[in-house]
């Protein structure tokens, strides 16, 4: 597959995902307006997805829906885009990653306060495939 198609696919994915993501947190007892004042802050720590080492370190949360991303399996990986946003009553973080092994691979996340994790998608872009994750709090 050519880049371009990678992307374009990584696009429907990514639409896709932000549809499904607040029916699947709803079917999960999310109940409407639970989140909708949620601190935002919360998002800042460090997260670890408990199928591996995978490491999601948030930092510099800042209330425009800019935040640091720092990703480790178990290195250094570059994250290349980062945000967070408020979709309906959750908060979404979306992360890009572009390195060796990583041609756009992305995260996009729910924080679910009363269960104080990160739950959504892992878009591998080098094959194409996308994984149902869950990162919890490790710090």
């Amino acid at each position: 597959m050519t880049y371009n198609v990678l992307v374009r696919i990584s696009g429907v994915i990514l639409l896709i995902t932000c549809l499904f993501l607040p029916c699947r947190a709803a079917a999960e007892g999310v109940k409407v307006g639970e989140q909708k004042h949620a601190d935002y802050r919360l998002l800042s720590g460090k997260w670890q997805r408990p199928d591996g080492g995978y490491i999601l370190k948030l930092s510099d949360v800042g209330k425009d829906g800019k935040l640091r991303a720092e990703y480790f399996n178990p290195r250094s990986i570059n994250v290349s885009k980062a945000e967070w946003r408020v979709m309906g009553d959750r908060i979404q973080v979306f992360a890009e990653l572009r390195d060796i092994n990583y041609p756009g691979s992305t995260y996009t996340l729910i924080y679910l306060r009363q269960k104080d994790q990160l739950e959504g998608y892992y878009y591998q872009a080098a094959t194409g495939q996308t994984f149902e994750i869950v990162f919890v709090r490790a710090q």
